[in-house]
C-alpha cells in the first residue's frame, strides 16, 4: 500500500482527470488552478509548489483576484507625481481602450494570448498605432507593479516591440526658412517663432517664460515651467517635464538686439511678466496660437510644418555645429540625460559654443539674403 503523500494529495475525478490540492502557507486547502491529464502531472504540480512555498517564493492567488480596471485605476491615483496631463492621458487609455477589453478579468487570469488579442482588436478597429503603442506601454507598466506587488508571478505583456511607434521623420527647415515663417506671424510672435527654434524649447515651456528667466548679457535663459494643456480646456503651470528639463540654454547672439526690442515693447517690467503671452496678455493658447500658424506657414510656402518641428529644427541645426549627442540631450532637455550624465558630462561652456555655430549659420543667412 502506498505511503501517505508528505505535501498536497492528489484524486481521480469521475472525467478520470486529477486534481491536486495542498495548504497554503495561510492555512486555506487550495486546488490548483487546473486539472491534470495524468497524477504523475499532478505529482510534479504539488512538487514545485512546495519548493515555492519552502523558497519563500508563494503567491497567494486570492491578491490577484482584483479586476483590471480596478487595479489600474487605483495604478493611476497612487502615483502623485504624475503630471495632469499624464493623469488625464492615462485614465483616458484605460477607459476607452483598455476596460472595455480587459477590465473585467482578474489580474491574475490574464494570460499572454489576452494581450495578444486585445492589441489586435484595437489594430483592427482602426485605433490608431501611436495610440495603442502608449495603451500597451500603460498596461505593461500596471503589470510590472502587480509583479512587484506579488499578485502575479510575470507580466503577461511580452510582445516584442508592442510599445514602439513608428512616426515618419518631421521636415526641417532651413536657417532661411526659420526667418521667412518668422516674418510671416504678427510681430508680437516673430521671437517666439525664433527662440522655439534656435533655443530647442518644448511649447509648453516656451509659454511659460517670465522676464527674469532671460540674461541678455549671457544670452542664456532659465527654462524651470512648463504649462500644461488639457483636452478640457484646463490649464496648468508647473515644474518642467523632468528633472533633466530643467536647464540653462544658450541662444545665438545674433538675436539679442531684437530680443531686447521685444522685452521692450510687450513684456510689462515686472520680473514674473510672460515673455510670450496673448494678444491680452495672458497664458498662450496652443490652438489660438495654430490659427495665426496656419497663415503663417501658408504665406511662407510651408504648410506641412507644425509648430513642434521648429524644435525639431533647433536640434537639427545644433547637432550640425558638432555638438555631441550628450550635449543634444542636454541642451533639449531630454528626459534620459540623468542616466546618461553619470557617465558623461558635457564639457563647461560647450553650450554657449553651440550658439555661437548657430550665430555663423544665422550671419550666412543674412549675408545671402543682404547679396
Amino acid at each position: 500500500m502506498p505511503g501517505k503523500r508528505r505535501f498536497g494529495r492528489i484524486r481521480k475525478l469521475p472525467s478520470g482527470r486529477y486534481q491536486a490540492r495542498y495548504l497554503g502557507p495561510d492555512g486555506i486547502d487550495r486546488p490548483a488552478p487546473e486539472t491534470f491529464r495524468t497524477k504523475t502531472e499532478a505529482e510534479k504540480w504539488l512538487v514545485d509548489k512546495e519548493a515555492e512555498i519552502n523558497r519563500d517564493d508563494w503567491i497567494n492567488p486570492d491578491s490577484g483576484r482584483i479586476s483590471v480596471a480596478d487595479y489600474g485605476r487605483a495604478w493611476i491615483a497612487e502615483r502623485p507625481k504624475l503630471r495632469p496631463k499624464t493623469v488625464h492621458l492615462y485614465g483616458g487609455l484605460l477607459a476607452r481602450h483598455i476596460e472595455p477589453h480587459l477590465g473585467y478579468l482578474a489580474v491574475n487570469e490574464v494570460k499572454d494570448p489576452h494581450i495578444r488579442r486585445w492589441r489586435k482588436q484595437l489594430l483592427d478597429a482602426g485605433v490608431g498605432e501611436a495610440t495603442v503603442a502608449r495603451a500597451y506601454q500603460l498596461l505593461k507598466s500596471i503589470f510590472n507593479t502587480a509583479v512587484e506587488d506579488d499578485l502575479i508571478r510575470r507580466n503577461p505583456c511580452r510582445i516584442k516591440g508592442g510599445a514602439v511607434n513608428e512616426t515618419p521623420e518631421r521636415p526641417t527647415l532651413t536657417v532661411a526658412e526659420v526667418f521667412h515663417v518668422a516674418g510671416e506671424v504678427p510681430l508680437r510672435f516673430r521671437m517666439l517663432v525664433l527662440i522655439a527654434t534656435f533655443a530647442s524649447l518644448r511649447w509648453g515651456e516656451l509659454v511659460a517664460l517670465e522676464r527674469r528667466d532671460f540674461d541678455l548679457s549671457t544670452c542664456t535663459i532659465r527654462v524651470r515651467r512648463q504649462v500644461v494643456e488639457l483636452d478640457d480646456g484646463r490649464v496648468f503651470v508647473g515644474p518642467t517635464k523632468s528633472e533633466a528639463g530643467r536647464r540653462v540654454v544658450s541662444f545665438p547672439e545674433a538675436l539679442r538686439a531684437d530680443l531686447e526690442q521685444h522685452l521692450a515693447v510687450y513684456v510689462p517690467a515686472e520680473p514674473e511678466s510672460l515673455v510670450f503671452s496673448s494678444w491680452e496678455g495672458t497664458v498662450l493658447r496652443r490652438a489660438n496660437f495654430q490659427k495665426i500658424w496656419a497663415e503663417a506657414r501658408e504665406s511662407a510656402g510651408l504648410p506641412d510644418v507644425h509648430v513642434h518641428d521648429l524644435r525639431h529644427t533647433g536640434n537639427t541645426l545644433a547637432s550640425q555645429t558638432g555638438a555631441t549627442l550628450k550635449e543634444l540631450m542636454q541642451r533639449m532637455g531630454h528626459s534620459t540625460v540623468r542616466a546618461a550624465m553619470i557617465y558623461q558630462h558635457a564639457a563647461p561652456g560647450r553650450d554657449q559654443r553651440i550658439a555661437r555655430a548657430l550665430d555663423d549659420l544665422i550671419a550666412d543667412h543674412t549675408r545671402e539674403a543682404e547679396g
